[in-house]
């Protein structure tokens, strides 16, 4: 007589079923900062924001309390979170932030002389040995 409209047709299914993947990807992704830490690199992945820096293109690193107001170019803010490319006010220079917590200090790395790069963990305690071993490496560069 007439069809069975309760069931869902299969690739309604299947779409749900992808996109619910592809935003458990995402957040994973944007969840925290990836850093891999190599002999001369360190490498640096937060969702599709992705920096390699040399050691020796360094040129300092040091901890602060806020960074200072900018201007988003690309990226987001989401309660303490802040990741993306932005423009500096004053410098009129791209700046790469790799926020997890903004309540929380963050690394300022100076870089190629003039380009900067924020970048804190969700814990406190790593980003204070990242800053460790961040400040350690310039050091051996510049010996």
């Amino acid at each position: 007589m007439g069809r069975n409209n309760s069931k869902r047709p299969w690739m309604l299914n299947m779409l749900i079923v992808v996109t619910i993947f592809v935003v458990l990807l995402v957040f994973t992704a944007h969840y925290k900062n990836w850093i891999r830490t190599e002999m001369d690199t360190i490498e640096i992945l937060s969702g599709i924001y992705y920096k390699e820096l040399p050691y020796s293109e360094i040129d300092s690193v040091v901890m602060v309390e806020k960074i200072p107001k900018m201007e988003r170019i690309n990226g987001f803010s989401a309660m303490e979170r802040e990741k993306g490319i932005f423009k500096d006010s004053i410098h009129q220079t791209e700046v790469l932030v790799y926020v997890d917590r903004l309540s929380q200090p963050k690394i300022r790395v100076v870089y190629q002389d003039s380009l900067k790069l924020f970048l804190n963990l969700t814990d406190s305690t790593k980003t204070q040995q990242m800053f460790q071993f961040l400040h350690g490496k310039i050091k051996l560069e510049q010996e």
